[in-house]
């Protein structure tokens, strides 16, 4: 998910067909188009003969039926493996399991992979927002950041990625990473507290930054063909923002709201909640640093100031 970031480019796939990308790599386009979701999401084949299936996508028979239609003759569906448990990502890995004998393989349920902060602002009943949670997921097999699977023709080494989702993986396969909704080319993830961590997603972009990779292949949208160029762009956005922030503070204490309404000038009124919701994560990740102090605590309604 995604604030698009310019013009519409040219990814059109034909839903629910497979693509060869790669070798030993397809890609299936689930039937879920929408503004949060692009195209639909992107479900990745790994392998031949004995497959591995990357994010199985949203609860669809239609989708279903497609990737068991993606299979050649003879093959056949080993391994599901789940970025993380939003529901355009997690919900069809079950009902594939059952179709396929094939376990279910992630970093934890819906609650893993949480920091101690976030999971006192959800004790605080802080929601997220934006992207539905697959409440009920839970994988049959839990990776650990740097655990690899090998298995026919294909190897998968799970990164921990958190940041969009407490509970989100990256899979390297050669010069290649799975990125899921970590890091897209059409538009900047969803950062939206407490599934989603600032302080997290940075630590997880520039960790992703440290090799040379060939390209991403994101949960929406085209392959991302300069890894190394979109990790710094994001990065850099990130940074932006907090100066912005930063700067606006310096005039006086203020909430998340007000501070989304004087950065966020030109943002239609009904996007506003949104853009607090970004602002929050700042400030959040802020607070955390010590740069700014949250009164009467931190909260979503607090009031903030420089420290």
């Amino acid at each position: 998910m995604n604030t698009p970031l310019s013009a519409p480019d040219d990814f059109d796939p034909v839903i629910g067909q497979p693509q060869q990308l790669d070798d030993g790599l397809r890609r299936v386009v689930a039937d879920n188009a929408s503004p949060m979701t692009y195209r639909g999401t992107n479900t990745y084949l790994v392998g031949e003969g004995d497959v591995a299936v990357i994010d199985p996508g949203p609860s669809s028979e239609t989708h279903l039926q497609a990737l068991l239609g993606a299979l050649k003759p003879k093959e056949r569906i080993s391994h599901i493996f789940v970025t993380h448990s939003h529901t355009d990502h997690s919900p069809l890995a079950k009902p594939l399991s059952q179709v396929t004998g094939a376990p279910v393989l992630a970093f934890g349920d819906s609650k893993s992979g949480r920091s101690d902060t976030m999971n006192d602002l959800a004790a605080q009943g802080l929601a997220g927002g934006g992207e539905g949670v697959d409440e009920g997921f839970a994988p049959d097999i839990m990776l650990v950041d740097g655990e690899s699977v090998h298995h026919g023709d294909w190897a998968l080494t799970a990164l921990h990625t958190p940041g969009h989702f407490g509970n989100h993986l990256s899979f390297a396969m050669r010069d290649m990473v799975f990125c899921g909704d970590l890091v897209m080319g059409w538009a900047s993830s969803l950062v939206s507290p407490p599934d989603g961590d600032l302080t997290a997603f940075m630590a997880s972009c520039r960790k992703l930054a440290t090799r040379d990779w060939r390209v991403f292949h994101a949960g929406h949208g085209a392959p991302i063909e300069d890894p190394e160029a979109r990790l710094n762009w994001l990065i850099e956005h990130r940074l932006g923002r907090e100066a912005q922030i930063l700067a606006a503070l310096e005039n006086s204490p203020a909430t998340a709201e007000a501070l989304a309404r004087q950065i966020y000038t030109e943002t239609p009124p009904a996007l506003i909640p949104a853009a607090t919701r970004n602002v929050f994560a700042h400030l959040i990740d802020l607070h955390i640093h010590k740069r700014v102090s949250a009164a009467p605590q931190l909260s979503a309604e607090a009031v903030f100031a420089l420290v």
